[in-house]
């Protein structure tokens, strides 16, 4: 692991209040993602849950910040950080990238005896299930044509070369992370995990989704929206009802 010590202020945001007795849930972005992304779904969630968003560098107010370009040391960097915040029970959610996230987080958190909670994972295929791709090696141009085909990017964002010249970098460095990440079949955690998918996704079917049962010990739960990779902006209500459900339960059984 990274021997490196992380400031939790420079990587973990919190949009509202928590109840004094909220069990906690941790937001990993999607690759490219910020952390103002998920300010709706905190806002859904409080205060029955205490929503930290991870905010990675090489974005927003972390511009400046040099990108990473590798899962492990992605992964490394937040669970040290998440070790300063174990006074609450904790779930982990992720969306695309933040998924793989979510489930390598979880794995270093159970390692290191702070177990999570609940591992929820949405807009991503099981992590033993390989693709090859190549996003990261394209020009500027082939990375907005891949922005526009999941459609997770506002139109009008992705014609303005200011705007495009800020979130370029760090798109590719998440989509080298991601591309180039391989999980052994055997890997699992002994959370429960709920995957959420699109009918419509091009980056997971249904198979794919179906596969995260593969990586845990515990209960697994799936369901399908409609929609395409970014089908959770059309679900934000039952997005929410479902985290929040499932987060529940996960905490009734320990």
């Amino acid at each position: 692991m990274v021997d490196i010590t992380v400031d939790s202020e420079l990587w973990l945001r919190r949009f509202h209040p928590p109840g004094r007795d909220s069990h906690r849930l941790v937001v990993l972005p999607h690759a490219g993602g910020s952390a103002s992304f998920f300010r709706p779904l905190a806002a859904a969630l409080a205060p029955e849950l205490d929503v930290l968003t991870v905010q990675y560098p090489g974005r927003q107010d972390r511009r400046s910040e040099k990108s990473i370009e590798d899962i492990g040391e992605y992964a490394d960097r937040i669970h040290e950080v998440l070790l300063a915040e174990a006074d609450r029970p904790t779930a982990l959610y992720g969306h695309s990238m933040g998924a793989i996230l979510a489930f390598e987080v979880a794995c270093r958190l159970e390692a290191s005896g702070h177990a999570p909670l609940a591992v929820i994972a949405s807009g991503r295929r099981a992590p033993a299930t390989h693709r090859e791709e190549n996003v990261h090696q394209r020009d500027n141009q082939g990375i907005v044509t891949e922005l526009r085909r999941l459609s997770g990017t506002h139109t009008e964002l992705l014609g303005d070369d200011e705007i495009l010249q800020m979130i370029l970098p760090a798109l590719r460095s998440d989509y080298t992370a991601v591309e180039r990440y391989i999980c052994p079949a055997e890997r699992t955690v002994n959370c429960p995990i709920l995957a959420l998918t699109g009918d419509q996704d091009p980056r997971t079917s249904l198979d794919e989704a179906k596969a995260w049962d593969r990586h845990t010990t515990g209960r697994f739960e799936l369901e399908v929206l409609s929609g395409g990779h970014f089908f959770i902006v059309d679900h934000q209500r039952r997005l929410a009802e479902r985290i929040a459900e499932f987060v529940s339960g996960a905490a009734s059984e320990r």
